[in-house]
């Protein structure tokens, strides 16, 4: 009697497997995406408060917080730049890092908001910190 012994896998074995990956990889995809997609808005509300505290110490040194225009502003590579610049002493920490443009628009006398957009997709995600730390997101975040 001769015992047979199996040293592989058949090709059912691996297309059942192949198969199964098929069905299982858009899940893990998308799983990525919403992940990358969180960690990049966090990134972004991080840079946020960032600029906040750096307009703190502007305030102390100048009198005055540093706005880039009145009432709202729409943000822009330009803007970010400014605020590196102005705020920080130069750098890229703001677009390339966080992955949104960002801007501060004067809203009275001695108050601002800060706005970031973001840089990539179709329905950029809005997100807003007021000078007294509320954040509000845009309907398309």
């Amino acid at each position: 009697m001769k015992i047979k012994s199996s040293l592989g896998f058949s090709v059912v074995e691996l297309l059942v497997v192949v198969a199964r990956i098929e069905i299982l990889s858009p899940v893990g995809v998308l799983s990525y995406n919403v992940y990358m997609s969180g960690a990049i808005k966090k990134s972004a509300k991080n840079v946020m408060q960032q600029i906040s505290l750096a307009q703190t110490e502007e305030y102390s040194n100048s009198g005055s917080y540093f706005t880039q225009s009145e009432g709202t502003c729409t943000p822009t590579d330009i803007t970010s730049d400014e605020i590196e610049d102005e705020l920080f002493g130069g750098g890229d920490q703001i677009a390339s890092d966080a992955g949104y443009n960002i801007c501060i628009a004067s809203t009275g006398a001695a108050n601002y908001d800060i706005f970031a957009s973001e840089i990539s997709g179709n329905t950029p995600c809005t997100l807003t910190l007021s000078r007294n730390g509320n954040f509000t997101r845009g309907n398309d975040c």
